[in-house]
């Protein structure tokens, strides 16, 4: 049997074609080796992995540049590029058809200003095993930006605090467009980051940041989160 990823518990509907837990709206997705599909929209960033790529050699995965991302569902709100809610689809739905959507994240300082960097695990359905120098997800149906902020905060790191708005905009370097609500906290040294979320982290110096984005693999949108977020404070001295 497969896990829900949020329950941590085995999916009640589980069958050839994939799996779904009604009580936390995630669905998985797989396909056998004899098994063609039609590209998702923007197939030139993304292509389909073989199942042979993927983790359990049956749930259907994406891959964007190197990156390894397996398919789960959740119930999202579809915005427009105004960032104004147009309905409810699932992320699934939203990321195959290059709707917009809203995600949430925040970058992480300790009080000598030290940065928050930690790797992925490898049983995320998104970006296994890459490091990211923010914390977050999807917005779910009815959250603020600041709300998915901190429950993502909460979930991974064990951390309760509300995390500051900092700019939105639309990102298109991720796995597909989003709105984009980049946060900033200041945390305590010892965080408790959820094992199944999160393998490693560290903090990081500036400059130790800087040389890490340039030898270590991160998430496709690291880069340019990391820069609009120094190009943001430099407009607030």
């Amino acid at each position: 049997m497969t896990q829900c990823y949020k329950g941590g518990h085995d999916f009640p509907i589980e069958d050839e074609h994939g799996a779904y837990c009604e009580e936390h709206g995630v669905t998985a997705i797989w396909k056998h080796p004899h098994q063609t599909e039609r590209p998702l929209s923007g197939a030139g960033a993304l292509r389909r992995c073989s199942s042979s790529e993927s983790a359990t050699g049956r749930e259907t995965a994406l891959s964007v540049g190197s990156a390894r991302v397996c398919i789960v569902d959740e119930l999202v709100e579809r915005v427009d590029g105004r960032d104004r809610v147009l309905g409810v689809v699932s992320r699934r739905e939203a990321i195959r058809e290059g709707w917009l959507h809203r995600v949430a994240v925040t970058l992480c300082r300790d009080e000598s200003g030290r940065v928050l960097v930690h790797r992925r695990s490898e049983q995320v359905p998104r970006f296994p095993g890459l490091h990211e120098v923010v914390v977050g997800g999807a917005a779910n149906v009815g959250e603020s930006y600041e709300e998915a902020a901190a429950r993502e905060l909460a979930e991974e790191l064990g951390i309760r605090v509300l995390p500051r708005l900092l700019f939105t905009f639309v990102n298109r370097s991720g796995l597909s467009p989003h709105w984009l609500g980049v946060h900033e906290a200041v945390l305590p040294d010892a965080v408790i980051p959820d094992p199944d979320e999160v393998a490693w982290h560290g903090w990081l110096t500036e400059p130790e940041l800087r040389s890490a984005l340039l030898d270590w693999r991160f998430t496709p949108d690291s880069h340019e989160v990391f820069g609009r977020y120094l190009a943001f404070r430099g407009t607030q001295t």
